[in-house]
């Protein structure tokens, strides 16, 4: 299959590796780039880091490097899990890929009186990850420490693709994204030709953000996580 990839770098990149692997062709054109914000860390009376994206990791690492140890970190689902362990944070558990089951993670693990909790995340967060642990009891603190920066137009090589009838789908991982796709789509008169592109969302929220192309398939993973959005691949 050719398909078009929309992440921002580095992750567009290593899943055009994936989809190579799996014998798929990859059009990279991210719609998205990612730009780390200064921010601040104190270690004493943590009881743990969430990161809802390896973006906030990276962010991470790039900020304050070495990360320390005897934090747990409790991961929106395995990719970020896999980017802290890399990282080199030792104790890492990853929840079912969305903040609701985060959420549910840490009230499972960490008492509410056990300790401050910190959350690295962008400036555009998925959810109120910090409203929802704070009334469950938890102190738990928000920090942006990164910035997705939406393109202004479609990227030329996506454009080309989508006119050229070269692509047969679309991977979409946000509904930032998929809002962001249908829009630079329609700027760029491209619609019907999308009609014909299938957009593999990785949540029922990122199809129903594909808000006005009506005519484009849409097909949503089992569950949000990278692994099950491939399987709807066909070989």
């Amino acid at each position: 299959m050719r398909l078009l990839i929309t992440r921002p770098e580095p992750d567009a990149a290593l899943l055009a590796d994936e989809l190579r692997a799996r014998g798929h062709e990859a059009v990279i054109a991210p719609l998205m780039a990612i730009a780390p914000r200064p921010f601040a860390f104190e270690t004493e009376g943590l009881a743990g880091v969430l990161f809802t994206s390896a973006n906030g990791v990276r962010a991470f690492a790039e900020m304050i490097g070495t990360p320390p140890r005897g934090i747990p970190v409790y991961a929106v689902g395995p990719a970020s899990a896999e980017a802290a362990r890399a990282a080199g944070w030792g104790e890492v558990t990853p929840a079912g890929g969305d903040v609701h089951s985060l959420a549910a993670l840490v009230a499972d693990r960490v008492a509410p009186g056990a300790g401050r909790l910190l959350h690295l995340s962008g400036k555009a967060a998925a959810g109120d990850l910090a409203g929802d642990l704070s009334a469950r009891g938890y102190d738990v603190a928000r920090v942006i420490a990164y910035e997705a920066q939406a393109a202004d137009a479609l990227p030329a090589l996506a454009a080309d693709a989508l006119n050229a009838n070269r692509l047969d789908g679309v991977l979409l991982f946000s509904p930032r994204t998929a809002r962001l796709y249908a829009e630079l789509v329609a700027a760029a008169g491209l619609s019907d030709a999308a009609g014909s592109v299938t957009a593999y969302c990785l949540s029922q929220a990122v199809a129903d953000a594909l808000g006005g192309l009506s005519r484009t398939p849409k097909k949503v993973a089992s569950a949000p996580e990278t692994g099950q959005l491939l399987a709807l691949l066909s070989p």
